[in-house]
């Protein structure tokens, strides 16, 4: 079992930038890659970006290619996505899960989702 809790939503202009925090307390946390998903109002749940058990290995979806970038800390059982650039199309819940690699962006493939934190992109 591992419990996931993200952090670091909020309400950002177009063109502004974020932190989202996931945490995952517990000895586990080293076995599992993370991955970071999206989902907006009446759309299906989207992979974002993935990180390997170590960090070395990340991966991201196109649409936000060049745009975030995703770091982990295992040292605070952390992995931190840092969206840049932001969108209105960005606008959604972004949910953390866990998965034993960062292979692909399916959320079928993950276990363990956090609740979710909100990024609003507004003017």
């Amino acid at each position: 079992q591992l419990q996931l809790v993200e952090s670091g939503g909020g309400l950002v202009q177009p063109g502004g930038s974020l932190r989202l925090s996931c945490v995952g307390p517990g000895v586990a946390w080293n076995k599992y890659a993370i991955g970071w998903f999206r989902q907006a109002p009446g759309k299906e749940r989207e992979g974002v970006s993935c990180t390997s058990t170590s960090g070395a290995i990340s991966d991201y979806a196109d649409p936000v290619k060049g745009r975030f970038t995703i770091t982990r800390d295992n040292a605070k059982n952390t992995v931190y996505l840092f969206p840049d650039n932001l969108k209105p199309e960005d606008t959604a819940t972004y949910y953390c899960a866990a998965d034993y690699y960062c292979l692909e962006l399916k959320p079928e493939t993950y276990d363990f989702w956090g609740q979710g934190t909100q990024v609003t992109v507004a003017s």
